[in-house]
């Protein structure tokens, strides 16, 4: 994969970054670079080597959910909202 002008164009725009002219060219190699590493890690066959640890089994035990409710907490958060009503936020419409 060839990384071009329009694909840093579009990853500054995505990360809000400033990217001078002067840097894009080697920019442009290193991510190039990076990818065809990936590219070669993709093609090695690991279907015959066992995973040597997952998430999967015993993990991290889980407790009960157990839901609280603080009206204080509540009336707090709500009183600093920009606005508010009946206790709920009050954002702006987003879809038409």
């Amino acid at each position: 994969m060839t990384i071009d002008d329009k694909t840093i164009e579009k990853l500054a725009k995505l990360s809000s970054l400033e990217i001078d002219d002067a840097k894009k060219e080697s920019l442009k190699q290193e991510l190039g670079d990076i990818i065809n590493f990936v590219e070669n890690l993709n093609e090695i066959d690991v279907s015959h080597i066992e995973a040597t640890f997952t998430t999967v089994e015993g993990g991290t035990p889980l407790r009960e959910d157990v839901a609280k409710q603080d009206l204080e907490v509540s009336e707090h958060i709500v009183k600093h909202a920009p606005k508010s009503e009946e206790g709920f936020f009050i954002v702006p419409k987003i879809i038409e």
